[in-house]
């Protein structure tokens, strides 16, 4: 940045030179000496200061390339030779702006990438069931399928369907989790009917494999919790455990409270959970190697949000005699 560009310091340096020429051609009508005194003193002066707002401006300069080189070549910066002088106040702005423009940016860049990711595993989620009902539809409208078959097929139909629905609103479920639309309405609510209304989605699958439900729980224990949502978490779970479990299988569900917070232990007597998988089992899209072909991998990472969105931790474990566990704690306002 050139000094004499500026037309300020330009203005400033010629009108003082004009004010100095002025006095010293007063002074030297007065006495030759007063004159040049007054002539040394104000080249004195005007070289001090053309010198001092040649350095200001030079340090304004090296300030300029580095705010071009964060923007623009997004290196490394450092403003600790900016700390002290008269400019001290605004190299301080400028390193905080720089590092909330640097937060911002990662952030955006972490969001663009875990964006592109979502809409990936959405697309590929969509297409399995669209390629189905497509192979469906194209084997019904054969004029040589017989009433049996175009029956099954129908059926097969209204199930992908179905699986589309779910993941569909499962997905707006999270999305509103994620942008923070969701305001929960917390209060007392039945553990028992929070259990069964959980469970009765989900009650004629588990008829169809012979499997128990037993639930221990005492009849006026209560919860604080929005009803809606906590259900929706306490399903998905159910629905993964009745998917594990093999026929004739039991899930048992034991709820406990304490001062602290209230329990909820769903447990079954499957396989278990795979220990490559327990670290990543609430990840979204995440499928174990023991999920089934209809698992989209998200009912338990939905869970987790509604459970950790109300104040509460979920976590999950193998049991010493088989099967998996899942613990929800919904801790309390007060203790």
């Amino acid at each position: 940045m050139s000094l004499w560009r500026n037309p300020e310091v330009r203005k400033n340096i010629i009108l003082w030179i004009i004010l100095s020429a002025a006095a010293v051609a007063a002074a030297f009508i007065v006495d030759i000496r007063c004159g040049f005194t007054a002539l040394i003193l104000c080249v004195i002066y005007t070289v001090l200061h053309i010198v001092q707002t040649a350095v200001r401006y030079r340090r304004i300069s090296d300030l300029s390339m580095e705010i071009d080189r964060i923007l623009y070549d997004c290196s490394r910066f450092d403003l600790v030779r900016f700390k002290e002088g008269e400019l001290s106040i605004l190299y301080s702005e400028i390193y905080k702006m720089t590092v909330r423009l640097r937060e911002q940016a990662d952030r955006l860049e972490h969001d663009k990438k875990y964006l592109a990711d979502s809409i990936a595993d959405i697309s590929h989620q969509i297409r399995t069931p669209l390629t189905s009902i497509s192979l469906v539809t194209e084997l019904m409208s054969e004029p040589s399928l017989d009433d049996e078959r175009r029956i099954r097929y129908t059926k097969e139909l209204f199930s992908l369907l179905e699986r589309i629905d779910w993941l569909i609103n499962t997905l707006l479920k999270i999305s509103k989790l994620d942008a923070g639309f969701v305001r929960f309405d917390k209060k007392p609510e039945s553990v028992c009917g929070i259990i069964k209304q959980a469970w009765t989605p989900i009650s004629v699958p588990m008829d169809i494999r012979g499997q128990n439900f037993v639930v221990n729980a005492n009849e006026s224990l209560t919860l604080e919790c929005d009803l809606a949502w906590t259900v929706e978490a306490v399903g998905n779970i159910l629905k993964n455990c009745m998917e594990h479990t093999p026929d004739g299988g039991t899930l048992t569900v034991t709820a406990s409270d304490n001062a602290v917070y209230t329990c909820l232990l769903i447990q079954d007597n499957g396989s278990g959970i795979a220990d490559e998988d327990l670290p990543n089992i609430f990840k979204r899209f995440y499928k174990g190697k023991d999920s089934s072909k209809q698992s989209f991998g998200i009912g338990l990472a939905l869970a987790r949000m509604i459970v950790v969105e109300q104040g509460g931790t979920i976590r999950a474990y193998n049991n010493k005699g088989g099967g998996a566990a899942f613990e929800i704690r919904f801790y309390k306002s007060t203790v």
